[in-house]
């Protein structure tokens, strides 16, 4: 076992299988050093986490859903690794989006979620640059999307 997947089972994690897209995209191009993932949505064995944060969900519950996004995004670096997640150099960059409701501000906080569990699981690799912005609305009524940019060797 790797050394990140050894550190993910000790906080409890296992990775789920790669998503298959929804629409016309791929769940990962990797140029060179450079692995680009497409957006993962919230969702976690139970199915999708649907709803508009500042309403249907609490911050909470939206950070919650935004580290479900980054397990999924290390599934998918995984895969594009070819299993050997070990390649990680670090983690450069996550754009999240969080359905969320107009006069709702605490974005950062939900996306905040995904970027505490990178350095949880990942230490010093996991610190990246990022973005949080809202949406009115996320595909199929998810909380949370993010997407992310990984360097690998």
């Amino acid at each position: 076992m790797s050394a990140i997947e050894t550190r993910l089972k000790e906080l409890g994690v296992t990775l789920p299988d790669v998503a298959t897209p929804a629409a016309n995209y791929v769940p990962y191009v990797v140029v060179g050093d450079m692995v680009y993932v497409s957006g993962q949505i919230s969702m976690n064995e139970d199915g999708l986490i649907l709803g508009k944060v500042g309403q249907d969900l609490s911050t909470e519950e939206g950070a919650a859903a935004a580290k479900t996004c980054a397990i999924s995004l290390l599934a998918a670096l995984k895969s594009a690794c070819d299993g050997d997640i070990d390649r990680l150099l670090r983690v450069v960059k996550l754009v999240g989006f969080v359905n969320s409701t107009p006069d709702y501000t605490e974005q950062p906080k939900v996306i905040n979620g995904a970027s505490d569990f990178f350095v949880e699981a990942l230490g010093d690799k996991g610190r990246h640059a990022r973005s949080a912005v809202s949406a009115g609305a996320l595909p199929l009524g998810v909380a949370v999307e993010i997407e992310a940019i990984f360097q690998i060797a």
